[in-house]
Protein backbone atom coordinates (compact mmCIF):
# COMPACT_ATOMS: atom_id res chain seq x y z
CA UNK A 1 0.00 0.00 0.00
CA UNK A 2 1.60 3.22 -1.19
CA UNK A 3 1.09 6.54 0.52
CA UNK A 4 2.27 8.44 -2.57
CA UNK A 5 -0.05 10.94 -4.18
CA UNK A 6 0.14 12.44 -7.66
CA UNK A 7 1.27 16.05 -7.61
CA UNK A 8 1.44 18.38 -10.60
CA UNK A 9 4.29 20.86 -10.42
CA UNK A 10 4.65 23.78 -12.83
CA UNK A 11 8.40 23.88 -13.41
CA UNK A 12 9.88 26.49 -15.74
CA UNK A 13 6.47 26.99 -17.32
CA UNK A 14 5.73 23.28 -17.91
CA UNK A 15 3.42 21.08 -15.86
CA UNK A 16 5.08 17.88 -14.70
CA UNK A 17 3.36 15.16 -12.70
CA UNK A 18 5.06 13.01 -10.10
CA UNK A 19 3.88 10.65 -7.36
CA UNK A 20 5.31 11.74 -4.04
CA UNK A 21 4.88 10.67 -0.44
CA UNK A 22 4.01 13.49 1.96
CA UNK A 23 7.60 13.71 3.24
CA UNK A 24 9.28 14.07 -0.20
CA UNK A 25 11.10 17.38 -0.55
CA UNK A 26 10.85 19.59 -3.58
CA UNK A 27 14.58 19.00 -4.13
CA UNK A 28 14.04 15.24 -4.33
CA UNK A 29 11.03 15.63 -6.63
CA UNK A 30 12.87 18.02 -8.95
CA UNK A 31 15.88 15.72 -9.18
CA UNK A 32 13.60 12.71 -9.77
CA UNK A 33 12.03 14.66 -12.65
CA UNK A 34 15.48 15.23 -14.16
CA UNK A 35 16.09 18.80 -13.03
CA UNK A 36 19.73 18.19 -12.14
CA UNK A 37 20.49 21.91 -12.36
CA UNK A 38 19.07 22.07 -8.83
CA UNK A 39 22.03 21.01 -6.75
CA UNK A 40 21.92 18.73 -3.74
CA UNK A 41 24.15 20.38 -1.15
CA UNK A 42 23.76 20.16 2.61
CA UNK A 43 20.10 19.05 2.55
CA UNK A 44 19.43 21.05 5.72
CA UNK A 45 19.01 24.62 4.46
CA UNK A 46 22.50 25.90 5.20
CA UNK A 47 24.11 26.24 1.76
CA UNK A 48 21.49 27.49 -0.73
CA UNK A 49 22.74 25.23 -3.55
CA UNK A 50 19.20 23.89 -4.00
CA UNK A 51 17.50 27.30 -4.20
CA UNK A 52 14.61 27.69 -6.63
CA UNK A 53 12.00 30.38 -7.08
CA UNK A 54 8.51 29.45 -5.92
CA UNK A 55 6.10 32.12 -7.06
CA UNK A 56 9.06 34.47 -7.39
CA UNK A 57 10.46 33.88 -3.91
CA UNK A 58 13.78 32.08 -3.46
CA UNK A 59 13.38 28.99 -1.28
CA UNK A 60 15.68 26.15 -0.35
CA UNK A 61 14.05 23.20 -2.09
CA UNK A 62 15.58 20.82 0.47
CA UNK A 63 13.38 22.38 3.16
CA UNK A 64 10.20 22.61 1.08
CA UNK A 65 7.79 19.72 0.70
CA UNK A 66 6.92 18.95 -2.92
CA UNK A 67 3.16 18.73 -2.37
CA UNK A 68 3.15 22.24 -0.91
CA UNK A 69 4.21 23.63 -4.30
CA UNK A 70 1.28 22.28 -6.28
CA UNK A 71 -0.35 25.27 -7.98
CA UNK A 72 2.80 27.39 -7.66
CA UNK A 73 5.21 28.49 -10.36
CA UNK A 74 8.61 26.89 -9.75
CA UNK A 75 11.61 28.36 -11.54
CA UNK A 76 15.05 26.77 -11.64
CA UNK A 77 18.13 28.41 -13.12
CA UNK A 78 17.28 26.67 -16.41
CA UNK A 79 13.98 28.55 -16.49
CA UNK A 80 15.72 31.93 -16.44
CA UNK A 81 17.48 31.64 -19.76
CA UNK A 82 19.53 29.44 -22.05
CA UNK A 83 22.71 29.62 -24.12
CA UNK A 84 20.93 31.44 -26.95
CA UNK A 85 19.04 33.87 -24.69
CA UNK A 86 20.67 34.02 -21.26
CA UNK A 87 19.27 36.01 -18.37
CA UNK A 88 21.43 39.05 -17.44
CA UNK A 89 22.43 37.27 -14.22
CA UNK A 90 23.69 34.26 -16.18
CA UNK A 91 25.60 36.57 -18.52
CA UNK A 92 27.10 38.56 -15.65
CA UNK A 93 28.18 35.42 -13.76
CA UNK A 94 29.98 34.16 -16.86
CA UNK A 95 31.47 37.48 -18.00
CA UNK A 96 32.74 38.47 -14.55
CA UNK A 97 34.04 35.04 -13.51
CA UNK A 98 31.58 34.59 -10.65
CA UNK A 99 31.10 30.90 -11.46
CA UNK A 100 34.17 28.96 -10.46
CA UNK A 101 33.33 25.27 -9.95
CA UNK A 102 29.70 26.14 -10.68
CA UNK A 103 28.14 24.09 -7.90
CA UNK A 104 26.68 27.04 -6.00
CA UNK A 105 25.95 29.09 -9.12
CA UNK A 106 22.42 27.85 -9.89
CA UNK A 107 21.20 28.55 -6.35
CA UNK A 108 23.12 31.81 -6.16
CA UNK A 109 21.69 33.05 -9.48
CA UNK A 110 18.15 32.06 -8.53
CA UNK A 111 18.43 33.77 -5.13
CA UNK A 112 19.83 36.89 -6.81
CA UNK A 113 16.95 36.85 -9.31
CA UNK A 114 14.34 36.80 -6.57
CA UNK A 115 16.16 39.60 -4.76
CA UNK A 116 16.59 41.80 -7.85
CA UNK A 117 12.87 41.60 -8.56
CA UNK A 118 12.38 43.45 -5.26
CA UNK A 119 15.47 45.68 -5.12
CA UNK A 120 16.45 46.98 -8.54
CA UNK A 121 19.37 49.23 -7.49
CA UNK A 122 21.00 47.36 -4.59
CA UNK A 123 23.93 48.39 -2.46
CA UNK A 124 26.76 45.98 -1.72
CA UNK A 125 25.32 45.40 1.74
CA UNK A 126 21.87 44.68 0.24
CA UNK A 127 23.39 42.01 -1.99
CA UNK A 128 25.44 40.49 0.82
CA UNK A 129 22.33 40.22 2.99
CA UNK A 130 20.19 38.81 0.16
CA UNK A 131 22.75 36.11 -0.63
CA UNK A 132 23.74 35.35 2.95
CA UNK A 133 21.96 32.00 2.75
CA UNK A 134 24.07 30.89 -0.22
CA UNK A 135 27.54 29.53 0.38
CA UNK A 136 30.41 29.44 -2.09
CA UNK A 137 33.72 27.71 -1.48
CA UNK A 138 35.55 28.97 -4.58
CA UNK A 139 35.10 32.66 -5.33
CA UNK A 140 35.47 34.54 -2.07
CA UNK A 141 32.19 36.30 -3.01
CA UNK A 142 33.79 39.42 -4.54
CA UNK A 143 33.12 38.29 -8.11
CA UNK A 144 29.60 37.18 -7.18
CA UNK A 145 28.90 40.60 -5.68
CA UNK A 146 30.24 42.28 -8.82
CA UNK A 147 28.16 40.01 -11.05
CA UNK A 148 24.93 40.73 -9.18
CA UNK A 149 25.60 44.50 -9.30
CA UNK A 150 26.34 44.28 -13.02
CA UNK A 151 23.22 42.19 -13.65
CA UNK A 152 21.12 44.71 -11.73
CA UNK A 153 22.44 47.43 -14.05
CA UNK A 154 21.74 45.29 -17.14
CA UNK A 155 18.23 44.51 -15.91
CA UNK A 156 17.50 48.19 -15.28
CA UNK A 157 18.78 49.06 -18.77
CA UNK A 158 16.66 46.29 -20.33
CA UNK A 159 13.59 47.31 -18.36
CA UNK A 160 13.76 44.49 -15.80
CA UNK A 161 14.05 41.37 -17.97
CA UNK A 162 12.43 38.55 -16.05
Amino acid sequence: MSNSKPVTLCINGRNEEINVPAHRTLLEALRDLGHVEVKRGCEKGDCGACAVLVDGVALDSCLTLAWMCEGSEITTVSGLGNAQDPHPLQTAFIDLGAAQCGYCSPGMIVAAKGFLEEVTDPTDDDIRMALSGNLCRCTGYAKILDAVKHAALLMREEGGKS
